[in-house]
């Protein structure tokens, strides 16, 4: 025998009776190929059996990967291609949490849609809110930090753990200074918080909207009408929160009121504010780090659940980025050694 004759192993997985094949290896057997695609091994498949065929640990994991699946499947859920590769990221990434138990956390349904994390981050991120009174989602786009913050409130008010959503973000595109803007004040606001209306109409019928509206329950408003008010029992999300200044950040921050829950969600590389301006949240970690039950969670390109060339673009951001600062590092090196001498 060879080596690698000595080196490969042949395991065979039976999947029950109650699981449609279809369903787990995907239309036109999508699944299988991703599978194949993903492990050095040979995969064969004859009814309800599935022999996998090459080195230990490559075979494990993808045995690992077909009950994770299995398990996914036994909640209702669809598997997509998506799942598949989701499921596959977490193994690979070695983390004590199940793919299954993260992919099937029910954070909210509404007209027959299920709302739930995506992502180990995701998930971790969902947590955190339950477990803090501030939490800090800081993510690139697309890696639904504010939609699941959103899910949460409404989970939150309807569950009867607060009484009103209030809903905020920075108006910096407006300049702050709404009143010089033209039309009504609905019609100034409206463009900047309608992001956070969209998301609102995926979680309650839509009808109901104007009604809770209208009654307080929901608020939806800019980041300068939050001045001076103390917000009791209220999940209360600041969105676009690398917009703030540092002074804008503490007083919104010390808006917290009893029996409140506050979210805060920002890109630290997405920046609005005019030069010169610091963002208060990329400064706010290291005021607030260390203190009691306020969490900071990172969400990174892998996090996106957009179409799945937005990761790729924001990866390549991000490389970009990190790039530029090297190079401005090693020229500001040089200017100051050729200052010195």
């Amino acid at each position: 025998m060879t080596d690698s004759q000595t080196s490969s192993t042949r395991h065979t997985v039976v999947v029950p009776n109650s699981i449609n094949m279809v369903s787990l290896l995907g239309p036109g057997d999508e699944h299988l190929g991703l599978i194949e695609q993903a492990f050095d091994a040979d995969v064969h498949v004859r009814g309800n059996r599935i022999t996998l065929y090459g080195e230990p640990g490559e075979i494990a994991l993808a045995e690992r990967l077909l009950d994770e699946l299995v398990t996914i499947i036994r909640t209702g859920q669809g598997v997509t291609g998506e799942t598949v590769e989701r499921v596959l990221a977490m193994l690979r990434a070695e983390t004590t949490e199940r793919p299954a138990d993260v992919l099937s956390l029910n954070i909210l349904s509404n007209r027959g849609r299920s709302i739930r994390p995506k992502t180990l981050n995701q998930k971790r991120y969902v947590d955190s809110i339950d477990k803090h009174t501030v939490t800090f989602g800081i993510g690139p786009a697309g890696t639904g930090k504010t939609y699941l913050a959103m899910a949460k409130a409404v989970q939150a008010l309807q569950s009867k753990n607060v009484n009103r959503i209030i809903l905020t973000r920075p108006a910096v595109e407006a300049g702050e200074h709404l009143g010089f803007l033209p039309g009504t004040l609905s019609e100034k606001i409206d463009p900047y918080l309608r992001p956070l209306y969209d998301a609102l109409h995926d979680m309650i019928d839509p009808e109901s909207i104007p009604k809770l509206m209208a009654a307080g329950t929901i608020e939806v408003a800019p980041l300068a009408y939050m001045r001076g008010r103390t917000l009791n029992d209220s999940f209360i999300i600041l969105d676009e929160a690398q917009n703030t200044t540092p002074e804008q950040m503490k007083m919104f921050l010390t808006r917290l009121g009893f029996g409140s829950k506050i979210v805060v969600t920002g890109d630290i590389t997405q920046t609005d504010l005019p030069g010169g301006v610091k963002s208060g949240l990329r400064i706010v970690e290291g005021i607030l780090d260390g203190v009691e039950d306020i969490a900071f969670n990172r969400l990174t390109s892998t996090d996106v659940v957009r179409h799945r060339l937005v990761g790729k673009i924001v990866a390549a951001y991000d490389e970009f980025d990190a790039e530029r600062e090297r190079v401005d590092l090693q020229r500001s090196e040089r200017a100051a050694k050729d200052a010195s001498r």
